[in-house]
């Protein structure tokens, strides 16, 4: 297998009680650097952060895309840039160590993206509000019927080549990030592939499925993104 440098954006808001299980649960000899973007927490998640010895970053303005622009701001400035950049989320949903499932097909040159899908893996009773699983259908369906493109998840948990992603010129800041790299993935002809990927119950309250509000806000801007992209 050829050695691929790759590092872990991880957006984080108020994550004190989970981000230390998931650092500590990514395979460090798969990775180069670890990033936790702070976005704006009230706790102690940058602290924390900072204890763990990863590279601890801070992000004031709220929003997803904000705290990833971040993290990819601070790779495109590393000498060298890396291989293969990880998303992860930063409230123990994910499996950290299925990291290595989501790189293998890039490593092996049969992928430039792989999104992990939470619909094909196992999901624990009560990880995702009936909204979130509403919300993955009606936008993956629509992408289908308006792209011609079968994505069966929007999940955050992803992996993407390098070059791939400076590619996409990623510019939304909020909910409809994950959206976003999807649709221009597809524009931009990127060899993408869906893999399952397990999912617990989060630490802690959804910022986005935990109100009613956050509910509301995240489908209309994915559903926006999606036709604003046409």
């Amino acid at each position: 297998m050829k050695y691929q440098d790759i590092r872990v954006i991880i957006p984080a808001f108020n994550e004190q009680n989970a981000i230390g299980r998931v650092v500590k649960e990514i395979p460090k000899d798969w990775v180069t650097e670890i990033i936790v973007v702070d976005n704006g927490s009230l706790d102690q998640t940058y602290a924390i952060a900072k204890k763990l010895g990863v590279v601890t970053l801070k992000e004031t303005k709220r929003g997803y895309g904000w705290a990833c622009l971040k993290g990819i701001d601070h790779l495109s400035k590393s000498n060298p840039t890396p291989d293969i950049v990880v998303f992860l989320d930063g409230d123990y949903s994910d499996y950290p160590a299925e990291l290595v499932k989501l790189v293998d097909p890039i490593i092996n040159g049969v992928a430039d993206m792989v999104i992990g899908s939470r619909k094909l893996g196992i999901r624990e009773p009560g990880s995702m509000m009936p909204q979130q699983i509403f919300g993955n259908w009606l936008a993956t369906t629509l992408i289908s019927y308006l792209y011609n493109t079968d994505y069966t998840d929007l999940g955050p948990f992803r992996a993407i080549k390098y070059d791939a992603l400076m590619q996409l010129k990623m510019e939304d800041k909020t909910y409809g990030w994950t959206v976003e790299m999807q649709i221009k993935a597809i524009k931009n002809k990127l060899n993408i592939q869906e893999i399952p990927v397990n999912y617990r119950k989060r630490i802690g309250i959804s910022k986005v499925s935990g109100t009613f509000k956050g509910s509301v806000l995240a489908g209309y801007k994915i559903i926006r993104t999606i036709v604003k992209s046409l």
